[in-house]
């Protein structure tokens, strides 16, 4: 298997980005110019109402790198995920929110974990080691340390943040865990974890810079109840792996 910087695709989903899109592709191209020329970035537009397709689709007629590809109904951010995964023709994949809180030069971090054994590295914004640059409000950072507990109590023991946006697979590992993903919206994070570790690949969790974006979409209180109610399920959906 090649080195994670020889053979990568970076999947962007996104839903409304038309604004901040063509700055991420510029300062994603632009690292990867530097580290990993042959990588490519897919971006899956998740049913915008806005431009965002159109946006990506200019910047992509000059730049064999990149690629979009369009749902034609807004499914969720786990739908753009896994439709980026099915995409793939590398042998690692990296997804990355499109905000870019967490900078794409993170990503040498996550290989470390690789090079040390891992299947499966993720970013985490609550390890020693982590540097939030840009704190979330109080309110929300008190939310995601209870929503962070209720997961390791209901499906993943172990993980101190599995909502990081920004997490690197093995392609077998990436293939086989989203091919059975049944959560399309923001729980699928925890989902495809459970999976992972029901199928024994090896996941590390690595300590990251992160930089809030305070243009979020995500609601505390309306997602946050979906996604623990998703969750809850998620034990019995895969009760027959391992």
């Amino acid at each position: 298997m090649a080195d994670v910087l020889e053979s990568l695709t970076i999947v962007v989903p996104a839903y409304n980005e038309s604004a901040r899109i063509g700055a991420t592709l510029d300062q994603m191209l632009a690292w990867l110019d530097e580290h990993a020329p042959t990588a490519r970035i897919v971006v899956v537009d998740d049913g915008s109402r806005d431009d965002t397709t159109a946006v990506v689709q200019r910047r992509a007629a000059s730049e064999p790198r990149l690629q979009v590809e369009r749902l034609p109904v807004n499914r969720g951010k786990g739908a753009a995920v896994r439709r980026g995964v099915e995409l793939a023709h590398s042998d690692w994949v990296l997804f990355s929110d499109a905000d870019l809180s967490t900078p794409i030069g993170e990503l040498l971090k996550l290989r470390q974990a690789i090079l040390a054994g891992a299947d499966v590295a993720i970013a985490s914004r609550d390890r020693p080691d982590s540097d939030i640059t840009r704190h979330q409000p109080a309110y929300r950072e008190a939310m995601g340390r209870t929503f962070n507990t209720l997961v390791r109590a209901m499906a993943l023991p172990g993980f101190s943040d599995t909502q990081c946006g920004f997490k690197l697979f093995s392609a077998e590992a990436a293939k086989r865990c989203f091919g059975r993903m049944t959560i399309e919206r923001f729980a699928f994070d925890v989902e495809v974890l459970y999976v992972a570790r029901k199928l024994g690949y090896r996941i590390a969790e690595v300590g990251v810079r992160w930089v809030n974006d305070e243009r979020t979409t995500v609601s505390p209180v309306r997602d946050a109840s979906r996604m623990l109610f998703d969750i809850a399920k998620i034990r019995y959906r895969h009760r027959g792996i391992g």
